[in-house]
């Protein structure tokens, strides 16, 4: 063989030996993923956004309408209601007159007289044969009073006295006046509850009857 031929077969063996290291790296070296490879890749993750709830809305508790007292707070009085008088620890019947300005009270028993130079009072409250304790009051006025069944005035006492009807209680002008013959002993005017009472004469004895 000779030196050119021999050349030639160094050479080609040298080419093949290198396409096997070739091909040997190449089935050594480890597959790498889009990102070691440099390659960057989006990925998509889900979240979930969590709705604020609503709050519960608790139905509002009925309000009853105070059978004692209008939406305003004022009394509500009935045709006849009861009275109570707190210097004597007595509730006596009365009717409640819209008509009438000034309250009235039966009384019996009625004597003027004078203490420290101003006009005083003593009576008895009387109605169906029952009298109570005598009651003592200094006069605020006197009025004059016609009689229906005649032409001639009447003098009469008007005092001041405190009295209460259910939660109510007032001190209030009571015109001193015979009323036994009527069936209410005490009668009570607009002097008394105009302002703070309305009356619904469809009802009576709206208010309770204070216990003693």
């Amino acid at each position: 063989m000779t030196a050119k031929q021999k050349f030639l077969v160094a050479l080609i063996a040298g080419s093949l030996a290198a396409c096997a290291n070739v091909e040997t790296a190449q089935k050594e070296t480890p597959k790498t993923d889009g990102a070691q490879s440099g390659q960057s890749e989006t990925s998509q993750v889900e979240v979930e956004i969590e709705k604020p709830t609503e709050p519960v809305k608790k139905p509002k508790p009925e309000v009853k309408p105070d059978p004692l007292k209008t939406a305003d707070g004022k009394l509500i009085l009935g045709e006849q209601e009861w009275v109570y008088f707190p210097g004597l620890e007595e509730s006596f019947d009365a009717r409640v007159d819209t008509g009438a300005t000034t309250s009235s009270i039966s009384a019996v028993d009625v004597e003027p007289f004078e203490r420290d130079g101003k006009d005083w009072v003593k009576f008895k409250i009387g109605h169906d044969k029952v009298k109570s304790e005598e009651v003592m009051l200094p006069v605020e006025r006197w009025v004059k009073i016609k009689q229906a069944n005649s032409e001639e005035y009447v003098r009469r006492a008007v005092v001041l006295a405190w009295v209460q009807v259910g939660e109510l209680k007032e001190k209030t002008p009571f015109t001193l006046a015979d009323r036994s013959h009527l069936k209410f002993p005490v009668l009570l005017g607009r002097s008394f509850f105009t302002d703070v009472a309305i009356v619904d004469v469809s009802k009576k004895y709206v208010q309770p009857k204070k216990k003693n």
